[in-house]
């Protein structure tokens, strides 16, 4: 299970969030990319309130589709494009998302892809794989092969001294000539 962890050297969070989210070894790892306020009908919801449940339950149905649910959610980037929308969206976040508090990032930006989206999210989750015991036990064997006596090391052969290049002399002897 993934674990939130907010330190006591840190200012507590100020919002629904975690400073930190660990994830355990062997988890399945998903990346959401960002949703905007457009329901399964394909109807753009109106208002940054109504846009932001839309994209949570987006978020939401696709965790599930992944056998994932909000506790397996690690991470959020959150974008608005209008700060007067903060309680709004901070309303809707809440009253969708309930106590998940992942790790997350929430910016007041120019604009999205288009000037009809005011809230878009991105999310990463993460859930745990347990590891069956029968699956883990050969794959240790793979890893780790059965300690046998290491046979002495042999020494090398001492090397042979290299011959010689012929003596400049007898080159000299054969000018001559």
């Amino acid at each position: 299970m993934n674990r939130a962890l907010n330190p006591s050297t840190v200012a507590a969070p100020i919002g629904a969030y975690s400073h930190s989210v660990e994830i355990p070894p062997h988890s399945r790892i998903l990346y959401i990319s960002g949703q905007v306020g457009i329901g399964p009908d394909g109807i753009l919801k109106e208002g940054c309130e109504a846009q932001t449940e839309q994209v949570c339950r987006n978020i939401i149905a696709i965790l599930e589709a992944n056998g994932m649910g909000l506790a397996d959610l690690v991470k959020v980037n959150s974008y608005i494009i209008n700060p007067s929308d903060l309680g709004a969206f901070r309303a809707a976040r809440t009253r969708i998302f309930g106590d998940a508090k992942p790790a997350s990032t929430l910016a007041v930006i120019q604009a999205l892809a288009g000037p009809q989206y005011l809230v878009e999210i991105e999310a990463i989750a993460a859930q745990s794989v347990a590891m069956p015991r029968a699956a883990a036990a050969p794959a240790a064997r793979k890893a780790a092969p059965a300690k046998k006596k290491a046979a002495p090391k042999k020494k090398p052969a001492p090397k042979k001294a290299a011959k010689k290049p012929a003596k400049k002399a007898s080159k000299k002897k054969s000018k001559r000539r």
